[in-house]
């Protein structure tokens, strides 16, 4: 098969309609090998979110310290992601693939075999940088390699995988645990991990490499995107947990982010050759792609992180019970994703956006209701509407922003389309954990106002509580207090997460609006061949 030119595709053979419509068996077999790199890369940024606390007591580590298992990974996965482009169009999409999915199948392991803190928080800095090549370069490979009519197939795949993943990843990581030992929330990753390999270094033959891009390769950029993204992803991950501002290093980290991000973009218009093009962001489509897919990393992961609190923090679950809990929604998105699939091609995807939201919003009202007796079938239709939501959203998301585009813009323009959805997902967290704290705040502060001794109510809950506690003597008052005190605190909890859905409900109907508003989009010309 000729090449006309460097680290571009590699066209489909031209010829009948039918022809152009004709997917290589080998092709065929090779993306869907990346899209299960991919699926492990996306998965592993959840599946430790369960088993903190075990993989905490084998290594001997702090409260402080073991949250790095997550937000390394997290800090050098969002570096890479935009970075991605660039390296594809340099190396080739053989190359890049084979060596992020090798890496991170290397990492993994090193990971599962770590015996202190610090070499597991080394070791997961770089399974998330080398894995967070696969994501974006599985983007942009749907849509330069697959004609227009193959969309409907396409595009539910990658949309199942990229919200399925982080959705059942604290179910993997529980079952994992408890079966097995934390150890093999790593080792679970090698035998794919090494057939993902193979598979990229024998299949993959979309595009050649375009090696002169090294000589010209913006470290400057690459600095100050480094500075830019790492230090926000510090800043939102221990914001919340360290009074934000209140704390000097992340403080010190949100000045460092402000100054790396000034001078990243200032590069980025002036260099010649930047390692990101922003351009893509004058795409109108690609523009409000990028937007949906900002808030709909908030929806994804924040839900991916309420209900495993409220389970935890209320029903006193543990992280086997949180995800059979959890499964529900994984179970409908993958129900959901061959009629998205369908839809996509035949529903103006306006309507298929203003559905998939208003889903959402319905599932995130429904939670408004909670109580702290919630259980599994009261949870129920909030994930059913969430998975269904999910899915009609993500793959006209996905065509919005990456299906208009010319081929050679795709690569660069999936690393920025991919980064959005991560910074949502991180916002998203940071907010609704903050406004979580907030509100349980509030709310507790006006139960205490009303659990006193001129409250009737509160008088005779307490003495109730003193009847109960009688046996203990004279510790039955200082019991029953205590007793109440807890209960206030729940009730405070339960209250504070109805808020923080309410809040999620008020977002995704405006998202539904927006959506209504916006033009048509035009057909799509990458993949067309």
């Amino acid at each position: 098969m000729a090449h006309s030119a460097p680290a571009r595709p590699i066209p489909a053979p031209s010829g009948s309609a039918a022809a152009s419509d004709t997917v290589e068996l080998r092709r065929l077999i090779a993306f869907l090998s990346m899209v299960f790199g991919m699926f492990m890369a996306i998965l592993d940024i959840q599946i430790v979110s369960a088993s903190l606390t075990e993989i905490q007591a084998g290594l001997a580590a702090s409260a402080n310290e073991i949250t790095w298992v997550q937000t390394a990974y997290l800090i050098a996965e969002v570096v890479m992601i935009p970075l991605s482009g660039y390296l594809s169009r340099a190396m080739g999409t053989r190359l890049l693939f084979a060596i992020s999915a090798g890496g991170f199948t290397a990492a993994s392991l090193m990971c599962g075999l770590s015996s202190s803190i610090n070499e597991m928080i080394i070791w997961r800095a770089i399974q998330g940088f080398i894995g967070g090549g696969m994501i974006p370069t599985v983007f942009a490979t749907a849509y330069t390699i697959f004609p227009r009519s193959r969309m409907g197939l396409v595009t539910p795949m990658i949309g199942l995988v990229a919200t399925l993943a982080p959705t059942i990843g604290p179910t993997v990581g529980g079952y994992l645990t408890n079966a097995l030992s934390w150890h093999w929330l790593f080792f679970i990753n090698i035998v794919p991990g090494l057939a993902v390999t193979a598979a990229a270094v024998l299949l993959i033959d979309f595009d050649q490499p375009d090696w002169s891009l090294f000589r010209n390769f913006d470290w400057i950029g690459l600095l100050s995107m480094a500075g830019f993204l790492g230090a926000l992803e510090y800043v939102l991950e221990e914001g919340p947990r360290n009074d934000w501002f209140g704390d000097d290093t992340v403080l010190l980290m949100a000045w460092v982010s402000g100054v790396s991000a000034t001078a990243f973009l200032l590069r980025m218009v002036t260099a010649r050759h930047p390692i990101v093009d922003l351009r893509a962001f004058g795409d109108r489509n690609f523009g409000l792609g990028s937007l949906f897919s900002f808030v709909l990393g908030i929806g994804l992961y924040g839900l991916t992180y309420l209900y495993p609190v409220y389970l935890a923090q209320v029903r006193g679950y543990d992280a086997l019970m949180i995800g059979e809990t959890m499964f529900v929604s994984g179970v409908f998105m993958f129900l959901t994703a061959p009629i998205a699939g369908r839809l996509s091609t035949a529903v103006d995807p306006r309507f298929m956006l203003i559905a998939g939201f208003l889903s959402f919003a319905a599932g995130t009202y429904w939670m408004t209701w909670l109580t702290k007796d919630w259980d599994f079938w009261e949870l129920f239709w909030p994930q059913v509407f969430r998975g269904v939501g999910l899915m009609m959203a993500m793959i006209p998301i996905n065509n919005i922003a990456l299906g208009t585009l010319p081929p050679e813009r795709v690569k660069n323009a999936s690393g920025l389309f991919n980064l959005t959805r991560n910074l949502g997902g991180a916002v998203g967290l940071a907010a609704l954990t903050t406004l979580l704290n907030d509100r349980t705040d509030l709310h507790l502060t006006r139960l205490h106002e009303v659990a006193t001794w001129a409250r009737q109510p509160a008088v005779e809950a307490l003495n109730s509580m003193m009847q109960r506690f009688s046996d203990f003597g004279a510790d039955a008052q200082l019991m029953a207090i205590k007793q109440l005190n807890t209960l206030a605190h729940r009730q405070g909890v339960v209250m504070a997460f109805a808020d923080v859905f309410l809040a999620l409900t008020v977002l995704f109907v405006g998202l539904a609006l927006l959506a209504l508003v916006m033009k048509r989009p035009g057909h799509s010309v990458a993949g067309a061949h």
